[in-house]
């Protein structure tokens, strides 16, 4: 309990959950944990701070705080067009998620084989907000389908990547290792002005074992005889790419993110952080948990990984700071997990009340917040002596 609480006062909650992956966005998830609260405590002053890690969800958690929200025509990791969401906060800073643009979940997009997705969207929406007068840039790199190094990117910003006779080779991860000469002319000169945060919970370099291909190729459907092969046409394409640029990024962390988009960004002179401590710095965490009893947070499912930069354990660390109390409240826990995640949570909890099918869980996952919301708050209740 936070030592400004007293009784004669009623207790302050903040409620900073990820969203439920394909079920429910951290807004959602957020009201409805804050509903239950509100049964049990009804004089409770609660307040929402949805948040997001980088990967989907980051622009509704980060659009929670105000600004302008809208779709643009861009291209799928599949070169189609498609329509995506961005925003542009109230400061100005325009923000783009990967994941809606050349997602793992666009059927459309994943519909051709991985080696031949690329990013020329996350290109259009850069050039669109260009358009618009954004010269700040939040890219949330998380939940990609594309392992093309980012080429796509660059390619949709104006570069243009020759072979040897001088003909175009199209950015696509099959056809990097074609690429002997960079073109860098026609490179929008905006880019020059603005200021770009690649936002990512890894930290992975471009290629090797611990690279974008070898770790994660597999979810986005690289099999075991490509992963050598794309790692190394990612490889050649840094070399020409550097070599024409004058400067590196392949072995600087987060290059790997994203399929290698976070590298084509690095290129480009972004700079990285990590998109929970990003996104709580934009939504004002620090200030919503000054003067707070409580902070409840949680995700889809919980695990060791949790504790590696995802937005729970930032938002557990930022109320840390702030000497209060932070509850995980998840989707799902790993209960081998436990014994490190009750290091950094006071009480970690699932949101289901017994065997459940996960479409099941899903489907009730409203109603099954709502009540986990309300009965950790008549515990929490008991425990303060209210």
């Amino acid at each position: 309990m936070n030592s400004a609480q007293t009784s004669s006062r009623p207790p302050v909650v903040v409620i900073a959950p990820d969203s439920f992956k394909g079920s429910l966005s951290a807004e959602d998830v957020a009201a409805a944990i804050g509903a239950g609260i509100q049964a049990a405590l009804p004089d409770a002053q609660i307040r929402l701070c949805p948040i997001a890690d980088g990967g989907e969800g980051t622009l509704d958690a980060l659009m929670h705080a105000g600004g302008d929200r809208f779709t643009i025509d861009c291209r799928n990791a599949a070169g189609q067009q498609a329509r995506a969401p961005v925003g542009i906060l109230k400061d100005g800073s325009a923000v783009i998620e990967s994941a809606a643009i050349v997602g793992l979940t666009d059927s459309a997009g994943t519909a051709v084989p991985v080696d031949q997705r690329c990013t020329l969207g996350v290109g259009d929406a850069i050039k669109q907000l260009l358009d618009r007068g954004a010269r700040r840039f939040l890219v949330a790199l998380g939940g990609s389908s594309t392992n093309d190094g980012g080429a796509g990117l660059l390619a949709g910003l104006g570069m243009v990547f020759l072979d040897a006779d001088g003909e175009i080779v199209p950015p696509l991860p099959e056809q990097l290792h074609r690429i002997a000469r960079v073109d860098t002319s026609a490179l929008d000169p905006r880019i020059g002005e603005t200021h770009i945060v690649a936002m990512s919970d890894v930290d992975n370099p471009l290629c090797g074992e611990e690279g974008a291909t070898a770790v994660f190729g597999p979810q986005k459907g690289v099999v075991p005889e490509q992963v050598e092969q794309l790692d190394r046409k990612l490889a050649h394409f840094s070399s020409v790419l550097e070599a024409a640029l004058g400067h590196g990024a392949a072995d600087k962390p987060g290059a790997g993110a994203a399929g290698g988009l976070g590298y084509a960004l690095l290129m480009l002179g972004a700079q990285f952080r990590s998109g929970a401590e990003t996104v709580a710095d934009h939504i004002g965490l620090d200030d919503a948990l000054a003067g707070a009893d409580w902070l409840i947070t949680g995700e889809g499912r919980s695990d060791a990984q949790t504790l590696h930069g995802k937005a729970p354990f930032i938002a557990s660390q930022r109320a840390r700071r702030a000497g209060v109390p932070t509850t995980l409240l998840s989707g799902g826990i790993d209960r081998s997990a436990l014994p490190k995640l009750q290091q950094s949570f006071s009480g970690c909890f699932s949101i289901t009340f017994g065997p459940v099918q996960l479409e099941d869980a899903i489907a009730q996952a409203p109603g099954l917040l709502r009540d986990s919301g309300e009965q950790l708050a008549r515990l929490w209740q008991t425990a303060a002596g209210r």
